[in-house]
């Protein structure tokens, strides 16, 4: 009957797009007539239940339920006991053997159940004297199975509406009702203009999407995890390809699960355009740090990891966003620069084609030492320093002949300007102290001389009024 029915709701929706009163009365008939037959089953299905062997099997599943719970109270802290003394367990292990735990009353009634079901099966020849506890047991099964299959969702939001889902589908499912609640959902029908949608075409939409956009998301993930492993391709271009591949898939999933509903994409197709250019002169600002976002990963002028400054702000490349590049500084600011202004500015990368930096110290010494000897202590100082490159050695130069000292220039190489730029010159700084002590090297600083005049030679000096 639920077949018949649900074949002659299908051959009404599709006549249903013809949007005539005929059919919508049509439709609206055979919801009545298939509500009214469900009702009828759920009234013989609660007459059924006040049988004595319909009794009987609620006794026992209300007796199983107990035991269950009992067994819930007493595994449950031994369980725990028993995790405490597994040391170095990997972390999803542990996580499983915390779902275990949660949904141990329900495993213990899964397992009575079906003992049950199998003692009852040997007693009586008739199904009617187990139908109850079959039901029971292949529910509890169900539900348990899609608890745990749910857990691979990381989501919690989205893994509460696949269980609900799964769960109300499959007791439909089981209890031989899904026929007919297709039938009721399909003959509520929404009006878009020429057409129509019903509600079951939605639900369906709904769960392919949801399927196809996990999907989706499971391949970028994937395939990003090892794009970033790649040493083949450049940092930038490893960005721009996960983009492409995120843009790829979720547009498919979406055009997909709506395309298998039946909805006409060409109209969104000229909704879509009309919104775009409403939305363009809105958002350019937006789009534009969109576009200066893939030119950046096109022409690798900047990728993560590099080391730039902008303005004020000195710091590396942490990630690569459609809209801003996200900066960290030393302090650990993490500064959010549109790639605009990346694009537009002037941007100083320390290590665009190379990760070597150069840096320069300038400092004076007294004239009464030895010019030779200093830039000789100097070079040593610096190359006595960690992060300073002895492969690329420093050098030292005279730059000119000041008012109270002789100029020098100390000039030394680094390769990991992310560890920081003030700190390296900082020791280098207490290094060439170190050693101008030790060498006994001055370093002059401005000093004036008063001379006090006597008196009478203060008057002397005066010129006649």
């Amino acid at each position: 009957m639920a077949l018949a029915a649900g074949t002659s709701v299908a051959h009404s929706a599709q006549m249903a797009n013809h949007d005539s009163p005929q059919t919508d009365a049509t439709t609206l008939e055979v919801a009545s007539d298939t509500a009214q037959m469900i009702l009828r089953q759920a009234e013989l299905f609660a007459s059924g239940l006040l049988r004595i062997s319909s009794l009987t099997q609620i006794v026992i599943l209300v007796v199983l339920l107990l035991v269950a719970e009992g067994a819930r109270r007493v595994l449950t802290p031994k369980l725990e006991a028993w995790v405490r003394t597994r040391e170095g367990m990997p972390k999803w292990q542990l996580r499983w053997l915390v779902v275990v735990r949660n949904r141990l009353r329900g495993i213990v009634f899964v397992l009575l159940a079906w003992g049950a079901l199998a003692i009852m099966q040997e007693m009586f020849r008739f199904p009617s004297r187990y139908y109850l506890i079959a039901i029971a047991a292949n529910l509890a099964t169900a539900w348990l199975i899609v608890a745990f299959a749910t857990r691979l969702i990381k989501n919690n939001a989205l893994r509460r509406i696949v269980n609900w889902a799964a769960w109300i589908w499959i007791t439909l499912r089981l209890l031989q009702l899904d026929d007919d609640t297709q039938v009721v959902l399909d003959s509520a029908r929404i009006g878009m203009g020429d057409s129509s949608i019903s509600l079951w075409q939605i639900l369906q939409g709904a769960a392919l999407l949801a399927v196809l956009v996990m999907g989706a998301r499971f391949i970028t993930r994937t395939t990003a995890e090892r794009l970033q492993t790649n040493e083949d391709m450049s940092p930038s271009m490893r960005v721009l390809a996960i983009k492409v591949i995120q843009v790829v898939f979720y547009g498919a999933a979406i055009f997909i699960g709506l395309g298998t509903v039946g909805i006409d994409l060409t109209g969104l197709a000229v909704l879509s355009g009309a919104i775009g250019v409403g939305l363009g002169f809105g958002l350019q600002k937006v789009v534009s740090n969109l576009v200066s976002g893939v030119i950046i990963l096109l022409d690798k002028s900047i990728k993560p990891g590099d080391v730039i400054s902008l303005g004020d702000t000195f710091g590396w490349i942490q990630t690569l966003g459609a809209r801003y590049a996200s900066v960290v500084t030393r302090d650990g600011k993490e500064y959010l620069i549109p790639n605009e202004d990346l694009i537009t500015g002037q941007v100083v990368n320390w290590s665009h084609s190379n990760e070597f930096v150069r840096l320069d110290i300038h400092f004076g010494t007294a004239y009464n030492d030895d010019p030779h000897l200093v830039r000789k202590v100097a070079i040593e100082a610096a190359q006595g320093v960690d992060r300073v490159l002895s492969h690329r050695p420093p050098v030292c130069h005279v730059v000119g002949f000041g008012d109270s000292s002789v100029d020098y220039i100390l000039r030394f190489w680094i390769k990991d300007p992310t560890g920081g730029l003030t700190n390296i010159r900082g020791n280098v700084f207490l290094a060439l102290w170190d050693a101008f002590r030790e060498h006994g090297i001055s370093i002059p600083f401005p000093q004036r001389e008063v001379t006090m005049l006597p008196a009478a030679q203060h008057d002397a000096d005066q010129p006649p009024a």
